[in-house]
């Protein structure tokens, strides 16, 4: 592991988690994505929020195949954003940087780790964040591999 991914990697505050990993949350109780959403409500991490992403996770969330998947109502998603938005510590996007990763939905995700100086964007896809976001201090990790270094500070 390079000098960056230990330094972070040892500790972990400021996160920001990927569209995927909250859809993996919402629909799934058992899921490692659901654990590092509550987590980040019981404050062991920040969760980065900007106003792009809290609007991304509303349209995604939103979709009938989520909602049917996970059970919930349109009232249950606006409750969880509800409760996101007054957990989640503001990002203001000073700085844009588009495009910088192949899907440009992404993109908003990397542009509130950067402006937040994220530790860590908490997704299932490692592959296209990492060789961007190490280029500025952060590093791509699976929901599971944060759940195991929030362990080991624990200890």
């Amino acid at each position: 592991m390079d000098a960056i991914a230990c330094d972070i990697m040892s500790n972990v505050r400021r996160c920001v988690l990927d569209t995927d990993g909250m859809v993996a949350a919402f629909r799934s109780d058992a899921g490692a994505s659901r654990q590092v959403l509550l987590a980040a409500l019981a404050g062991r991490f920040d969760l980065l929020l900007s106003v792009p992403l809290m609007l991304e996770y509303e349209a995604v969330l939103s979709r009938p195949e989520h909602r049917a998947a996970s059970g919930a109502s349109a009232r249950d998603v606006a409750d969880v954003l509800d409760g996101l938005a007054a957990l989640g510590k503001r990002v203001r996007l000073a700085f844009r940087w588009r495009p910088a990763l192949p899907d440009p939905s992404d993109d908003m995700v990397l542009e509130t780790a950067i402006n937040g100086h994220a530790h860590a964007i908490v997704t299932f896809n490692e592959r296209d964040f990492n060789p961007i976001a190490a280029e500025f201090g952060c590093l791509a990790m699976r929901p599971g591999e944060l759940l195991r270094v929030l362990a080991t500070e624990a200890d």
